[in-house]
């Protein structure tokens, strides 16, 4: 029986991915597990495993951009005849090339390769597009493939709405950008989302933090106390610690936390597995490599993938509401911390103080669920000593 290989999902915004390279032809033998294809996204790249062994009969070539869930090939039995299979409808039509304007002096080609990953050199091939004309959105200042893309279409005039001034440049909402649109909206549209408020002290926190930083090999940041005092109030308030998936409610006793890193051309949110079963140490070292993995463009699927509960740090504003993640039941908004007079023990004190905001799906969450959830959380933030052994 023919086993259809399709395109991974390889992240939460992830729309479509590029056959980077067949590893292997038409008519190879596969084993299991063997790698069949190079899959590249614009934050991710992937060796495809064959998930059964047989024959390869691919239905895409090299540098097609296939839909998640899309057709690329079969794993075939011996002598087995593919099924008939539109192809056309797997892989996205490439736009006829288009003239170009005549490079304008650059001092990255003057001797220099343009940096660029392979699906942006393939598709500026195929377009005729001059790499040095187009403006860089990706890691360490690559040209992706969506920014060669964007650079054909804003050749075209684009409508202007009446009453505005020509704009000084038109881009296409598409990559990443449309993804993360998209998948906004769609969280949106499938929730009931209500956002709780409150006010934290993290005056010992910092303290406590700042002491281990000195004293150990690893930067204890607040953001990854924090981490480590939601996974414990999760274990305290299970019915935050859930995914919605196909009308079903899914509980977790391990608490994944995905942690909001922004990139230049949008987000990416990698996962840090079970936190509260990981000291505070092990917690810090190894959001710190996924999130200098995720600028760099270096992380792997399934490290960006099996989140149950969201974090979303920005520290220069006092409070926002964060918008979920699809399927998850709450995610938590955390500004910044400023030093306040406050009232303690009847005297006034200067205390560092921030604000949470946690966003919850209200068809899973009741109010007096979340606010369980916010008071456990701010009595382990205010007195972490339990977060710190």
């Amino acid at each position: 029986m023919a086993v259809p290989i399709v395109m991974p999902r390889l992240g939460d915004f992830m729309m479509e991915g590029t056959v980077a390279a067949l590893t292997k032809s038409a008519g190879d033998p596969v084993a299991q597990g063997e790698v069949i294809a190079e899959i590249e996204t614009e934050k991710v790249n992937y060796d495809l495993e064959a998930t059964d062994g047989g024959v390869f009969h691919p239905v895409v070539e090299a540098g097609a951009t296939v839909a998640v869930d899309g057709l690329i090939g079969y794993v075939l039995a011996e002598g087995e005849e593919p099924p008939e299979t539109p192809a056309p409808a797997a892989a996205r039509p490439t736009p006829e090339p288009r003239p170009t304007p005549a490079p304008r002096p650059s001092p990255t080609t003057q001797g220099d390769v343009v940096p660029s990953t392979p699906g942006a050199r393939r598709v500026a091939a195929k377009l005729g597009v001059d790499l040095s004309q187009v403006t860089p959105s990706g890691p360490r200042g690559r040209i992706v493939e969506t920014d060669v893309r964007a650079h054909v279409d804003g050749q075209q005039a684009a409508p202007i709405p009446a009453g505005l001034p020509s704009p000084s440049k038109s881009m296409p909402l598409e990559g990443i950008r449309k993804a993360i649109a998209e998948h906004m909206r769609g969280s949106i549209s499938t929730t009931a989302q209500i956002s709780y408020a409150l006010e934290i002290d993290v005056t010992e926190a910092q303290r406590r933090r700042r002491e281990l930083s000195k004293d150990s090999d690893v930067s204890v940041t607040l953001g990854h106390v924090l981490m480590k005092a939601a996974a414990e109030a999760l274990k305290r308030v299970p019915t935050i610690n859930t995914v919605l998936s196909n009308g079903n409610v899914l509980y977790f006793d391990e608490a994944n936390i995905g942690f909001a890193v922004a990139l230049d051309d949008g987000l990416i949110v990698p996962v840090v597995r079970d936190v509260g079963g990981k000291n505070i140490c092990r917690v810090s070292a190894e959001a710190a490599e996924l999130a200098s993995k995720a600028r760099d463009g270096r992380l792997l699927p399934d490290e960006v993938l099996g989140g149950t509960f969201t974090i979303s740090i920005l520290g220069i504003v006092d409070t926002f509401t964060p918008i979920l993640n699809r399927g998850q039941s709450a995610i938590l908004g955390v500004g910044r911390s400023v030093e306040k007079p406050m009232v303690k023990d009847g005297t006034v004190v200067v205390r560092e103080m921030m604000s949470v905001s946690l966003t919850a799906d209200h068809q899973v969450v009741d109010g007096a669920v979340a606010a369980a959830f916010l008071r456990r959380f701010q009595q382990m933030v205010e007195r972490p000593a339990q977060l710190f052994k």
